[in-house]
């Protein structure tokens, strides 16, 4: 398991690299998945990957104050807001639709009352 997720924290790590030079592909939401991942795996890549300086601009002020500008967040909500979409028309399912359109509001809820804009 332990190769896995140092796997899925390289593949989030690059994918947030292209976020970083495709405005419509949020970085921070990848980054995190690859602290995450690099975290639970291999405290050398954990401890690596804090000290870049990808980390250092995009994500630092996250985690240390639970904060984000306005821009990173809605750069972040409407990204979410395509793959839900996209979702709802793709299955074309009643249940399916009413889950996603509710994991929507509670992503509108959480990042309008929990996280601090800057």
């Amino acid at each position: 398991m332990r190769y896995f997720f140092i796997a899925l924290g390289f593949i989030f790590l690059g994918i947030g690299i292209v976020g970083v030079f495709m405005p419509v592909l949020p970085t921070t939401p990848f980054l995190l998945m690859t602290t995450y991942f690099f975290a639970k795996s291999s405290p050398k890549f954990h401890a690596w990957f804090i000290q870049t300086r990808l980390y250092e601009k995009h994500l630092k002020n996250f985690v240390e104050t639970r904060s984000m500008t306005k821009r990173q967040k809605w750069s972040l909500m409407i990204f979410v807001d395509l793959v839900i979409i996209s979702s709802i028309i793709i299955v074309n399912n009643l249940y399916v639709t009413i889950a996603l359109v509710l994991i929507d509001l509670v992503k509108y809820w959480y990042f309008f009352t929990k996280v601090k804009t800057l």
